[in-house]
């Protein structure tokens, strides 16, 4: 395993690990930033998500760590059924019970953290936890202003796909087949995306198309290898993306802001263009030179801080 994220902790930071259930009951493992030496009674706080399939310490670590030393509390958090947080069997995806998560970490900071101004809370979503943060803003009116950076809508798996009727009712069936085959094994179907061990650089990595091997020089290599991001869910977890859509009420969230953050050379940038377009305003678009979609994970050089603390102290009061 890779350490760089959780060792990479500022001096002035400190973590503590913590644990909650949401609605449902099931627990979810976090970790809670904050200034080690706090100089207010209240302060803001940010939830930060992490990408589709990612843990708690690889991007949202980063952003916790810098966004800690300039004024907030953040907590990040293991998706349920994934990493440290509970929920069985292992791997699951669930669109509602990820949105879920965002607002179970609004009760968790409104009631547990005597520090925190419960007024004052937004959400940051990296890739696919966009989504889900934005869908948890349609319905939560206690998250007071929503970041994206990188953003996917998992949800949109007919878009991905670009299928037609014929092929996408031959994905039902495969997947209605396999969920006969996943109650005779007594347990779903899971293929990892990622090696068991991380590749020792990008020099290493096997041939592939380019959208995979950006994926795996981020996941499949010291650099953001972690043993509980292997990658990819279970394989009937897609007939929840086709029941649900994360975006249809987006434009609920208004007059909260939403600030949409994507880099000029990152293959997922019609992901944010079409959330900014079918959100309400206040609404604003951020775009990052020279910068491809994994760079927003953790390239503090490419993040645009700064900005995402003024957007923040300018929404968050």
């Amino acid at each position: 395993m890779s350490l760089r994220y959780i060792n990479q902790l500022a001096a002035t930071v400190r973590r503590d690990h913590v644990h909650f259930p949401n609605r449902y009951g099931l627990n979810i493992a976090a970790d809670l930033y904050y200034p080690k030496e706090r100089k207010a009674d209240f302060y803001p706080a940010l939830i930060v998500g992490a990408p589709y399939g990612g843990t708690k310490e690889q991007g949202p670590a980063v952003y916790a760590n810098e966004l800690a030393q300039r004024g907030f509390v953040v907590l990040t958090f293991d998706q349920v059924y994934m990493g440290e947080s509970g929920g069985q069997p292992r791997h699951v995806s669930s669109p509602e019970l990820f949105a879920e998560s965002f607002s179970a970490s609004v009760d968790y900071l409104g009631i547990q953290v005597p520090f925190v101004d419960r007024n004052r809370i937004g959400v940051i979503g990296i890739c696919g936890s966009a989504g889900f943060a934005l869908s948890a803003a349609a319905v939560d009116p206690r998250i007071k202003a929503v970041v994206t950076a990188s953003m996917y809508d998992i949800t949109d798996l007919r878009g991905m796909m670009k299928p037609d009727k014929e092929q996408l009712d031959k994905m039902k069936m495969e997947l209605a087949q396999q969920r006969w085959t996943d109650f005779a094994n007594g347990q779903p179907e899971y293929k990892p995306s990622f090696p068991d061990h991380p590749y020792p650089s990008v020099d290493d990595l096997p041939d592939m198309d380019p959208i995979n091997n950006e994926w795996f020089r981020f996941y499949a290599v010291p650099r953001g290898y972690h043993p509980n991001a292997r990658g990819g869910f279970t394989t009937t977890s897609s007939l929840a993306m086709l029941q649900f859509s994360a975006l249809d009420y987006i434009d609920e969230i208004s007059p909260r802001p939403i600030l949409f953050i994507y880099g000029d050379r990152a293959h997922s940038r019609a992901y944010s263009e079409r959330a900014f377009d079918l959100a309400s305003d206040p609404k604003e678009k951020y775009i990052v030179d020279d910068c491809e979609h994994i760079d927003l994970y953790d390239q503090v050089d490419k993040i645009p801080f700064t900005k995402i603390q003024d957007f923040f102290n300018q929404h968050l009061g």
